[in-house]
């Protein structure tokens, strides 16, 4: 069986701030389970899109009811691949699980484009697939806990974000360079 999970948000920030947002948003309060990050590939392609590749190294939450000897380390690596079109304002980003895919792996699709109705907004949109192949009858049990981490993720995601938003409202308000700081 197959847990989904779609989600669409507004962020009421211009396109090119969230985009910014999205590469400024490691570390925050909001992630202290995200350990390291690191850029394997970046290019711009012939149409002026910004490609990039990073792994990403997350700290993981064990349920209790899983079985400790299954599971030694709970650190997953993330790829997450990118496609940044500033011609389009569009920028989708996918994330997969490296390890640990015999016991869940999650599959998140992001969209980030320019709001149809207020180009001074930025609409999301995200929609994930988490999949257990653990068997063992466990495997409706994994992929729930795994759906609902996910969901509560996703909530410290946007917070997080909007912090980093903030931020970048500040120091453009106050003439400040984005990468000094505060």
């Amino acid at each position: 069986m197959v847990k989904f999970y779609q989600h669409a948000f507004d962020y009421d920030d211009p396109w090119q701030n969230v985009t910014l947002a999205f590469w400024l948003r490691y570390p925050n309060p909001f992630a202290s389970h995200v350990l390291a990050v690191d850029v394997l590939d970046r290019q711009v392609d012939e149409n002026g899109v910004l490609r990039t590749t990073r792994l990403i190294l997350k700290k993981g939450k064990v349920p209790k009811w899983f079985p400790e000897s299954f599971l030694k380390n709970s650190e997953a690596f993330i790829i997450e691949e990118s496609q940044v079109d500033p011609k389009q304002k569009t920028m989708v980003t996918k994330t997969k699980n490296l390890n640990h895919v015999r016991i869940m792996q999650i599959e998140e699709t992001q969209m980030f484009k320019q709001h149809e109705q207020n180009p001074e907004w930025t609409s999301c949109k995200a929609e994930a697939r988490i999949v257990s192949k653990f068997g063992w009858g466990m495997t409706s049990r994994i992929e729930g806990f795994g759906q609902s981490t996910f969901i509560a993720n996703t909530a410290k995601a946007r917070k997080g974000m909007k912090l980093i938003l903030q931020n970048i409202r500040e120091r453009q308000n106050n003439m400040l360079p984005l990468f000094a700081p505060i």
